[in-house]
């Protein structure tokens, strides 16, 4: 498996990533907690120095399975184990919930799961599916968080863009009880809701933003400029992105039926940005893309902005 993605299991169809093993079906938070292989616990340990001085305010998180360790953190910090993580979003989302996918990232320092919502979604005639997705870090580098994903089924193109007004995400730190949250997060899922209806009119108004071809092209020439002082080398490989982004908005079958409109166009970006393989593929870039369904793509959000600009 790839270098960052330590295990993880996914349900029916391989994810765009590749990368996992395979279950038939969606699974409870027992079954997904063992096939994930997250069913280990956290345990934390008082640290020292090399001639056995403890180190006070501080302690190393180990996991128990394998005794390695996950980070250094403060006493204060609140270990979130991984069982308690999967009966939070049990709790949260309600009785029957079934995750898709869940595992572990960077030697376990990184967990999450991703589970669909009940709720089906029809924009501008297709259907799109939001999951909640919950990430949790045992080396103190990360909040634990709560994040709405939606994503359009026909392609698996990922819309998480960021609305003004709009939340999509609940964080919170490793300090008390992560169930003494329950009310605040589902607050914040309530207004993950409210989230979807905003991206539902997003849709419908990107749908009604005309472009010509020559307006894609310079969208694009935008989106991935080339900086004056580029070397013959990067403006091949700019020139090259650029042309990838062209093929996916011109030709993808999926996205000719869209018409000509800014719609077509952030799909377009999500396609590449997603699901594009980099010129340069290092053996963690599926996990590094993983990782932006998660907490966002920046160059989607960077599309967005210019689409709405224009």
């Amino acid at each position: 498996m790839a270098a960052a993605v330590e295990t993880m299991f996914y349900a029916r169809e391989a994810p765009w990533h590749g990368l996992g093993i395979n279950v038939e079906e969606a699974l409870t938070s027992e079954e997904a907690l063992e096939k994930s292989g997250l069913d280990w616990n956290v345990i934390q340990r008082p640290i020292m120095t090399s001639n056995y001085t403890p180190i006070n305010g501080y302690k190393a998180n180990i996991r128990d399975a394998d005794n390695a360790v996950l980070g250094v953190v403060s006493d204060r910090y609140k270990v979130v184990q991984n069982e308690e993580a999967f009966a939070f979003t049990d709790a949260l989302l309600g009785e029957g919930v079934k995750y898709e996918t869940a595992g572990a990232l960077q030697g376990g320092r990184r967990v999450w799961m991703l589970a669909k919502l009940p709720e089906k979604y029809i924009i501008g005639g297709e259907k799109i599916e939001p999951f909640l997705a919950f990430s949790n870090s045992h080396d103190g580098s990360c909040a634990i968080k709560v994040c709405m994903t939606p994503i359009r089924v026909v392609c698996q193109n990922t819309l998480n863009l960021a609305l003004s007004g709009a939340r999509r995400t609940w964080s919170t730190k490793h300090t008390g009880s992560i169930q003494s949250k329950m009310h605040e997060a589902r607050a914040t899922l309530e207004l993950a809701h409210g989230y979807m209806e905003k991206l539902g009119g997003e849709f419908e108004r990107l749908n009604q933003i005309k472009v010509t071809d020559t307006k894609v092209m310079d969208f694009i020439n935008a989106l991935l400029p080339c900086p004056d002082d580029a070397t013959a080398v990067q403006r091949k490989n700019i020139e090259q992105m650029r042309d990838n982004v062209k093929i996916r908005y011109f030709e993808a079958p999926d996205l000719k039926v869209l018409g000509k409109n800014g719609y077509r166009l952030i799909n377009a970006v999500s396609d590449f940005a997603t699901h594009a393989k980099p010129l340069r593929e290092t053996v963690a870039y599926k996990d590094n893309l993983f990782m932006k369904v998660l907490d966002g793509h920046p160059l989607i959000d960077k599309a967005y902005a210019l689409i709405k600009a224009a």
